[in-house]
């Protein structure tokens, strides 16, 4: 797909990026009256490149499904691989950044007006805003920051009325989030078991959903986070909310609910290819999960 090239140096608002990416978003906040927040929806075809331009405002991406192949860059990052689904990654106000992918792409973006980064920062953290800085973030796990992303999402879906009121609500509370996480290592510097950084945080990720379908150990991703079972476990609870074992669940449900999905394979081979014993041990931490069994949530995907 060939791409215009972009004015340099120009800033786009959110409201405005329909000018210059030729993607239709599958919904969008435009015309809601959405205030210090505006977000949209992506599913994107299979192959796909985009020059996106920088923006006036913070963004956050949550990779709902992401592709088979990804190249991302933007403000020093440099990604080659596919990051987790349920991940997270925050391009900073003023930063383009380039997309390449192959495989279908399903993504929510949240952009966040920096005036109310910096409100928050002075009212709920007594901060001066001028000196701080929002760092880029790329695939990260924050469970808190990710839940208030799906609320989002469900009033993309909802519209009508309410919706402005609990958007503007939901981005105070993304910018309390996402306040805390830049501040955390800088209180949790000098603490033996503070918060895993977040390079250790990606390997650990990475390796996880590698292994999936296998067994990976306590003491495999400690290893893979150069610490011991004991530390690495304090560490990456700070990080993500959850204990290791509890995450690698998690994502096994995820990556069941993915395959239950695309509706070609017998939950026999579900569990076996999202990693759980059998089939009875998939049902028990589907519904934990879900809400539902896995034939339940599998019987309405097959008529989308």
């Amino acid at each position: 797909m060939q791409q215009e090239e972009q004015p340099h140096g120009e800033v786009f608002d959110p409201l405005d990026r329909h000018k210059v990416i030729p993607f239709e978003a599958a919904a969008t906040s435009d015309g809601l009256g959405w205030s210090g927040i505006q977000a949209e929806r992506y599913i994107l075809p299979h192959v796909g490149e985009i020059d996106a331009p920088a923006l006036t405002h913070h963004t956050l991406v949550l990779f709902i499904r992401t592709p088979d192949e990804l190249d991302l860059r933007y403000d020093g990052v440099d990604r080659q691989t596919p990051p987790p689904a349920g991940s997270i990654a925050l391009m900073p106000a003023g930063s383009p950044a380039r997309w390449r992918w192959r495989g279908r792409k399903d993504s929510l973006h949240v952009h966040l007006d920096p005036g109310l980064i910096s409100r928050v920062a002075a009212e709920t953290f007594e901060l001066d805003p001028a000196r701080l800085a929002v760092p880029p973030l790329d695939g990260l796990i924050l469970p808190q920051v990710q839940s208030a992303m799906q609320a989002v999402d469900a009033e993309l879906a909802a519209g009508g009325g309410g919706a402005r009121l609990a958007a503007e609500s939901l981005a105070n509370v993304l910018a309390v989030h996402l306040i805390r996480h830049v501040l955390a290592p800088r209180a949790d510097a000098r603490a033996r078991d503070g918060m895993l950084p977040p390079g250790r945080l990606r390997a650990v990720v990475d390796f996880v959903e590698a292994h999936l379908g296998g067994d990976p150990t306590l003491e495999q991703m400690a290893a893979v986070a150069r610490l011991s079972p004991y530390h690495f476990a304090r560490q990456f609870k700070a990080a993500t909310g959850l204990p290791p074992h509890q995450y690698v669940i998690a994502r096994r449900v995820e990556r069941a609910k993915r395959l239950l999905h695309e509706g070609e394979l017998c939950l026999a081979r579900v569990a076996a290819q999202a990693g759980f014993s059998d089939q009875s041990h998939l049902s028990r931490y589907f519904r934990r999960f879900i809400g539902v069994t896995p034939g339940q949530f599998r019987r309405p995907a097959r008529f989308d």
